[in-house]
């Protein structure tokens, strides 16, 4: 019981925390429409099942025991979401056509993009692995930890499914999509600066 109470604990704080799931999640709710937030959301639950899946296979333990793999781990997932992030900063006012433009997603393109934001987010790394090689005993029966791990999802796609609501929601959201490219341009800001801060912190875990 005591396991289960701090991986429930842990894993909402963890959840609930700012970072790239939260922008992205926000920006595609707030630029796009509430189905591309919720796909978003969708996304990222199914991004969490990938470190769930190799933490319990071993290779989380690899990672937490090699520095050049989970430096890789980092510099990839900086790169991505740099690479959002500078789409982001080249949107034009008025959401006029060309590359710079603010695309509408389709159900696909969303939920790859909350998958891959998260599947690539080094910060879930370092929390599903500690978390089942810290907080869950060793003698835990693999069923519970399947189930742990299906929990974690399930807490991630509920949570962002219910931030795409609030921000897809009301006559606030009219009025910001006024000034939608400087929204674009602040979040494509804030997923560069983590992309950033992720490669600056290559050197150590």
């Amino acid at each position: 019981m005591t396991e289960l109470i701090a991986v429930i604990t842990i894993t909402i704080v963890a959840v609930i925390s700012p970072g790239p799931d939260f922008a992205m999640v926000t920006r595609n709710s707030l630029m796009l429409s509430r189905r591309a937030g919720v796909l978003t959301a969708l996304g990222i639950g199914l991004g969490v099942l990938v470190h769930v899946a190799y933490t319990l296979v071993g290779v989380g333990l690899l990672i937490q025991q090699s520095l050049w793999l989970f430096n890789a781990i980092k510099l990839a997932g900086a790169a991505y979401l740099v690479y959002l992030g500078v789409k982001m900063l080249r949107t034009r006012p008025g959401g006029a056509a060309g590359p710079g433009a603010v695309a509408p997603l389709s159900d696909a393109a969303a939920l790859r993009t909350g998958f891959l934001t998260n599947a690539l987010n080094p910060k879930t790394t370092v929390f599903i692995v500690s978390l089942f090689m810290q907080v869950v005993r060793p003698g835990t029966p693999l069923a519970v930890q399947l189930g742990y791990g299906g929990f974690i999802s399930l807490a991630h796609m509920t949570w962002f499914a219910l931030v795409a609501l609030c921000f897809s929601a009301g006559p606030v959201r009219l009025r910001l999509l006024a000034v939608r490219h400087w929204i674009d341009r602040v979040f494509g800001g804030l997923l560069v600066g983590f992309g950033v801060l992720l490669a600056a912190t290559n050197g150590s875990r």
